[in-house]
């Protein structure tokens, strides 16, 4: 079993190995707007998780994502090759591609909490022109 250090470096040079073969060396038009963001090597060093995102060709464009996994999962067997060249380990590891959805997770807490301060500025507004309900002073004293 290996240190979490070292599954940690051998996670980040597959990430560098795999983005940079998908960008120079792998000719499908698929993967153009393919970007690697993470990779997670399991603790025995045998199993290796790409996350990846999709961009559209235009900011209106919504991307292909059935089209990026199949092109990407066609490849697996040449990234593996590859990166078993460059990273010279006894065992190379196996790939899987998992789409990463954290990038609109984010944009979606982004937008709640721009509506949540709306809210907030809305309130305060009106919280500037509130009286009391009832009384200036609605706790009992001793004089009642």
């Amino acid at each position: 079993m290996a240190d979490n250090t070292r599954a940690q470096r051998l996670a980040k040079r597959i990430q560098t190995i795999v983005a940079s073969a998908i960008e120079r060396q792998i000719k499908d038009r698929r993967l153009e707007l393919v970007t690697v963001t993470d990779t997670r090597v399991t603790g025995d060093l045998h199993d290796a998780t790409v996350y990846y995102t999709v961009r559209g060709a235009d900011i209106d464009d919504e991307p292909d994502l059935d089209q990026a996994a199949e092109a990407l999962h066609r490849a697996r067997g040449q990234l593996r090759k590859i990166m078993g060249d460059e990273l010279g380990v006894r065992f190379t590891p196996t790939l899987s591609f998992e789409l990463d959805t954290v990038p609109e997770v984010s944009a979606r807490m982004e937008e709640l909490l721009a509506r949540a301060r709306a809210r907030d500025e809305e309130l305060a507004e009106l919280k500037k022109n509130a009286k009391p309900a009832g009384e200036a002073d609605p706790y009992k004293t001793r004089d009642e």
